[in-house]
């Protein structure tokens, strides 16, 4: 080493130290860290304000929720664990109202009924919305916009109006469709029969709920990249083929999530069969499912806390169903 270069070269520190040429420190001294436990309380504070405005808009969606499904969700509970009598008032009676329900047969056939309806209603509505949304989709169908505004109606009409109306057109003895039946030989049918009350039912809600998964599904079709579909056609392939091997397999987490929400509508059946049940009350039993079944306790009969309880188990029911589907849909890889 000559001289110019041992009069610059820093002498070495003590051991476990950096030397001042890679650091900027001086000789001796360790590094400086920055402090453990995440970034400094400024950047904390600034993160906070930028996260302030997002709190402030779902404020009032988070309070509505609050007040309109967990406040009455924790009175529900509340009451299911109390009886009231004429004499002696309303008492602690613990889960003796959940052991009533879940030995009620009425209220388990309604949940057999309706997971019935379920498997036939949910899948049939969704293929039809696919199919017609397809069709729309590729073009084939003169007049879409027209067309798709018709198909959406339905489901602005509200359900009571809906089941009214359909009850109108289905009486056996008046109603165009039993007419049109009998002229094609089928002889005398009632649709409002305990042997179709259930189809009849079926049908009005695929009526009602079909325009709205055409709208979702022809949304989710029209954002696949154009160019995707431009190579398939220059490659030669159908219109099926296209539809059934290229846009399906894309659009499949809404197919799902239509078939998660689906569900859980189908699952509190209400309004048909309330409306059906004043033109056939034979045909419409006490528990025809879960959910009349709740109102019919709760005011039919008076009994509040039974029916709270029995609201509670169909509750749980629906959550245990919604909870497999999402892990169904993790596990497919929709959630990250």
């Amino acid at each position: 080493m000559n001289h110019t270069t041992a009069h610059h070269a820093s002498p070495p520190g003590p051991p476990g130290t950096v030397p001042a040429a890679d650091t900027g420190a001086r000789p001796g001294t360790r590094p400086r860290t920055p402090p453990a436990g995440g970034p400094p309380r400024r950047g904390r504070r600034r993160a906070n304000r930028r996260e302030l405005p997002g709190a402030v808009f779902i404020s009032p969606h988070m309070l509505a929720l609050a007040l309109f499904m967990l406040v009455p969700t924790v009175y529900a509970i509340y009451d299911s664990m109390r009886t009231t009598r004429l004499i002696g008032g309303s008492h602690y009676s613990g889960f003796a109202n959940y052991r009533t329900v879940l030995h009620s047969p009425e209220f388990w056939d309604g949940v057999r009924r309706v997971l019935v309806f379920t498997a036939i209603q949910v899948p049939v509505t969704i293929a039809l919305a696919f199919f017609f949304a397809a069709m729309f989709d590729a073009g084939v169908v003169k007049y879409g916009r027209f067309f798709r505004t018709v198909f959406f109606m339905p489901f602005a009409v509200p359900g009571v109006v809906a089941a009214v109306m359909w009850s109108f057109l289905l009486l056996p003895d008046f109603g165009p469709y039993a007419k049109l039946m009998h002229s094609l030989g089928f002889g005398h049918v009632d649709f409002f029969s305990s042997r179709l009350i259930l189809p009849t039912i079926v049908i009005i809600v695929i009526w009602e709920w079909t325009g709205y998964n055409v709208t979702i599904l022809y949304t989710s079709l029209k954002s696949i990249p154009r160019h995707v579909t431009e190579a398939a056609v220059m490659d030669g392939a159908k219109l099926s083929t296209i539809i059934l091997k290229l846009k399906l397999p894309m659009v499949r987490p809404t197919i799902v999530m239509l078939f998660f929400l689906n569900t859980v509508g189908a699952l509190q059946l209400f309004t048909e069969p309330s409306i059906l049940a004043a033109f056939q009350p034979q045909a419409v039993s006490y528990g025809f499912t879960p959910s009349l079944y709740v109102y019919n306790t709760a005011v039919g009969s008076g009994d509040y806390n039974l029916g709270a309880a029995a609201a509670v188990v169909l509750a749980l029911i629906i959550g245990a169903l919604s909870l497999g589907a999402f892990v169904v849909r993790k596990r497919s890889g929709e959630f990250r």
